[in-house]
C-alpha cells in the first residue's frame, strides 16, 4: 500500500471531492440479483377459482315522507296539510306499494297529545307501512 504525502517540489496536492460509486454500483447490482431470485417465489401462489360476481347498478332509495304533526294535532305531508286520518291513508296506501318501500319520518311537536302520534302510527300500520321512524332535536353538546 502506498500512501501520497505530497509532491517533492513541494505544491499543494488538489482535494479530490468526488464520490467513489464503484462500491454503490455493486451493492445495487447484488440486490438487483437478489430481488430477480425471490420475487417468482413470492408470487407462485396456489391456483383457485374464484367466484363471479355480477355488477348490479344501485338502487336509487326512494324519498322519505316527512310528516310533521304540530301541537294541535294538525298533519302535513312534506308540508303539504293532510285533512285528517282518512286522507292520509289513502295516500300512505299509495306510497306502500313502491318498491322499495320509503321511510316514514314523524316529527311531532314537544307539546303534542300522544293520541295525534299514535292515530298517525296505527295510519301507518294500516297502510302497510314497514319503516316508521321519529325525528328528534339532539341534546346540546356537552351536557
Amino acid at each position: 500500500m502506498a500512501m501520497s504525502l505530497g509532491s517533492s517540489d513541494g505544491d499543494d496536492d488538489e482535494v479530490i471531492s468526488t464520490i467513489n460509486t464503484t462500491p454503490l454500483v455493486d451493492v445495487m447490482l447484488v440486490l438487483l440479483i437478489i430481488f430477480l431470485i425471490t420475487i417468482p417465489v413470492v408470487t407462485h401462489t396456489i391456483p383457485v377459482k374464484l367466484p363471479s360476481e355480477v355488477i348490479e347498478p344501485y338502487k336509487t332509495k326512494p324519498e322519505n315522507i316527512n310528516l310533521a304533526v304540530n301541537k294541535d294535532g294538525d298533519m302535513f305531508w312534506n308540508e303539504q296539510p293532510v285533512a285528517d286520518t282518512a286522507a292520509l291513508l289513502t295516500r300512505l296506501k299509495v306510497v306502500a306499494v313502491q318498491t322499495p318501500q320509503p321511510e316514514l319520518h314523524i316529527r311531532g311537536d314537544q307539546n303534542t297529545r300522544y293520541e295525534y302520534i299514535g292515530k298517525v302510527i296505527l295510519t301507518a300500520q294500516r297502510a302497510g307501512i314497514v319503516k316508521v321512524g321519529f325525528i328528534t332535536e339532539p341534546p346540546p353538546r356537552g351536557g
